[in-house]
């Protein structure tokens, strides 16, 4: 096993080729002395690509499987956890403060993936060594601002009706396209802008649909805090996403993207400790449990534990997501995931699912197919670009040795 699985994106690429064809003449005309083979051109090229980018050229085949399990680990996660406290808070479950450490305390389970290749020698890399005090700072401030956002999902969603939290955390998709685009310098194309208001309109239809399911009692105070709550949760997660893509930018490695994980959560976990100490949420936790919850308590901690396994499959797949691709790419998947929870409900809960889901999850399936679509034929082009531009240069590079052969014969 490699001592660290190297990061891999198609845009690596492209900006390789981009390189190549800026100095493409250059390193046709560097080595006349000394014709070069093809492999030693491809070796050349590579070097230079990376020497100037800090970034590996790998084949984008090399790194799929990770992509694969990645989106599994999503899928699996944004599914199982939503209905999980679906089933949480239909069986009288209240807790924000529950709903807020669930996400993040299970943390420690990703220091198995992390330890377990070094303690049986299947890697050298020693886990954390990377660190910079630079890189530790970031990782708990991210962190932080992680553990607010859950707080702030977790009190939206225990004031606010499901059509509205989901309509406003809708919102979330456009702003992270607007974020990444200031951030990352992502590049705006009609499949990613297609994608992102087919995905939008979606959950508002969702929204729309659900409108009916007001909470009884809900009072003018609780429902704008829950709003604001609401719309901070969505605001700050789509920061999130382009700022860890900034971040991961300095990192080649997926190990030390889970690494991060492990200090992020585990400081987002250390802020709802300390309010749920202030609070009592621990005692809030232990009567809920014991005559509050209507399925016992042993079913009441299977549930809560069984939360903070799916939230960290979720919180880790977003992250090698956004690793391995973009920002905007794992928010999209979020949405559209977010919207097929839907069907989820429908299947384990007897969800009525009329006309309007029918046409939500239609345009939920045709957003995020317009984007795979999208980034299938980017990579096409990428790859006849690469083509176009390695032929041109090994082209260069014979036609300057016959030259030679010419003038010494």
């Amino acid at each position: 096993m490699s001592p660290c699985i190297k990061k891999n994106t198609r845009s690596t690429e492209i900006e390789f080729v981009d390189q190549l064809e800026a100095g493409g003449e250059e390193l046709a005309h560097a080595d006349l002395v000394s014709p070069m083979d093809n492999t030693t051109l491809q070796l050349h090229a590579d070097q230079k690509g990376s020497s100037s980018t800090n970034k590996r050229y790998i084949n984008i085949n090399i790194n799929m499987p990770l992509l694969v399990i990645n989106y599994a680990c999503l899928f699996v996660g944004s599914l199982s956890s939503s209905l999980l406290s679906k089933y949480y808070f239909t069986h009288k479950g209240s807790s924000r403060w529950v709903s807020t450490w669930v996400q993040t305390a299970g943390f420690p389970l990703l220091l198995i993936p992390i330890c377990v290749p070094y303690l049986f020698k299947f890697t050298k890399r020693v886990p954390f060594n990377d660190f910079t005090p630079r890189m530790l700072i970031i990782s708990i401030s991210i962190g932080v601002m992680l553990g607010f956002n859950n707080l702030f999902f977790s009190w939206g969603n225990s004031y606010l009706p499901v059509s509205t939290s989901a309509l406003l955390l809708s919102s979330q998709l456009l702003f992270n396209l607007l974020f990444s685009v200031i951030i990352v310098k992502q590049k705006i194309t009609f499949s990613n802008v297609n994608c992102v208001i087919l995905l939008t309109l979606s959950s508002i239809l969702i929204a729309l649909d659900s409108s009916h399911e007001r909470p009884k009692g809900l009072t003018q105070k609780n429902y704008f805090i829950g709003f604001f709550c609401t719309i901070g949760a969505g605001l700050m997660f789509a920061l999130y996403l382009p700022l860890m893509e900034k971040i991961y930018k300095k990192v080649n490695c997926y190990q030390m993207v889970m690494e991060m994980q492990v200090i992020m959560e585990g400081a987002a976990t250390a802020l709802a400790i300390v309010g749920m100490t202030w609070d009592g949420g621990f005692s809030e936790m232990k009567v809920e449990s014991q005559m509050v919850f209507d399925k016992g308590s042993r079913v009441y901690w299977v549930t809560v534990m069984g939360n903070v396994v799916t939230w960290q499959l979720c919180f880790m797949g977003t992250a090698g997501m956004v690793f391995l691709t973009s920002s905007l790419t794992g928010g999209i998947c979020m949405t559209f995931l977010l919207s097929m929870n839907v069907l989820g409900g429908v299947v384990f809960f007897r969800d009525a699912f009329g006309g309007v889901k029918a046409v939500s999850t239609f345009l939920c399936i045709l957003g995020f197919c317009s984007y795979v679509y999208g980034i299938y034929k980017d990579n096409q082009m990428g790859e006849h670009k690469l083509a176009s531009t390695r032929n041109k240069t090994i082209s260069s590079n014979a036609s300057s040795t016959e030259m030679i052969h010419i003038v010494n014969y």
